[in-house]
């Protein structure tokens, strides 16, 4: 770590006033260029400490940059993760208020609901398969508090790995009902298709990530507990969408989600 406990905190200060006006601040990079990854996620989990302080429960974490497609659209070359809170997850059919998010964009995924705990750090996609009780088909609200032009890894994990909210639909599966990798995604805004893709383009098995998750937990003597909600990475780009916007999402076998922004 190359940054002082009291930038860190200052940093994620900025940061829980930014999302609790849903504003935007500038580059951590563009200020502390020699800042780490391992300094931002310093900032992520002094910024969620502060939010649990304040009342906000820990349901799950998110898994982000996983596929090709979501690390060419960012320009980042290896995954992250976030945490989620409780007051953020949607059920399909929901009307989202546009103004609690900056920046928002919507990404197609699948979520993981943990029926054991699942501890690395020699977790493999097995290990993952036997700790899920379902899968349920996910869209996640992208929330950037940071300026988006030029921003790294380090920028992006310090804002909670950009997550703001997740849609979950109604349809749970277990791993053995259905071969993951197939589910498709096919992600339309107001009636018009913007995007494609299928689970395996996420490290070439959705729940690859669980796995990645937690062997990285590991490397901080934690693991990931019995019924959390893991999301676990998108395999579209992100869409951007604006107030008055429905989006819909056909999963195929594993159905559709549809919400709106109000």
């Amino acid at each position: 770590m190359t940054l002082d406990d009291a930038v860190i905190a200052s940093i994620a200060d900025e940061l829980a006033e930014a999302d609790r006006t849903h504003g935007v601040i500038p580059r951590i990079t563009a200020r502390h260029p020699h800042a780490t990854v391992e300094d931002s996620y310093a900032i992520q989990g002094v910024w969620r400490d502060r939010m649990i302080a304040g009342g906000r429960r820990l349901v799950g974490r998110k898994i982000g940059l996983t596929s090709k497609a979501m690390q060419q659209a960012t320009g980042i070359t290896e995954p992250d993760y976030g945490v989620m809170f409780d007051d953020t997850v949607y059920r399909t059919g929901a009307e989202i208020p546009v103004d609690l998010f900056s920046n928002v964009r919507i990404e197609v995924e699948l979520a993981f609901v943990l029926k054991h705990p699942l501890e690395g750090p020699d977790c493999t996609l097995d290990d993952a398969l036997a700790a899920i009780d379902y899968a349920v088909p996910a869209l996640e609200v992208l929330n950037s508090h940071i300026e988006l032009e030029g921003r790294t890894i380090v920028d992006t994990i310090s804002d909670n790995a950009a997550y703001g909210a997740m849609v979950l639909g109604d349809v749970h599966r277990r791993p053995d009902e259905i071969d993951l990798r197939w589910v498709p995604g096919v992600l339309s805004r107001n009636g018009e298709i913007e995007e494609t893709g299928v689970a395996a383009g996420v490290l070439g098995h959705p729940a690859t990530g669980v796995a990645w998750l937690a062997n990285k937990f590991a490397q901080h003597g934690a693991r990931l507990e019995a019924g959390e909600i893991i999301l676990a990475g998108s395999f579209t780009r992100p869409m951007w969408v604006s107030r008055g916007d429905i989006v819909h999402c056909d999963y195929g076998p594993m159905g559709t989600i549809t919400c709106s922004f109000v």
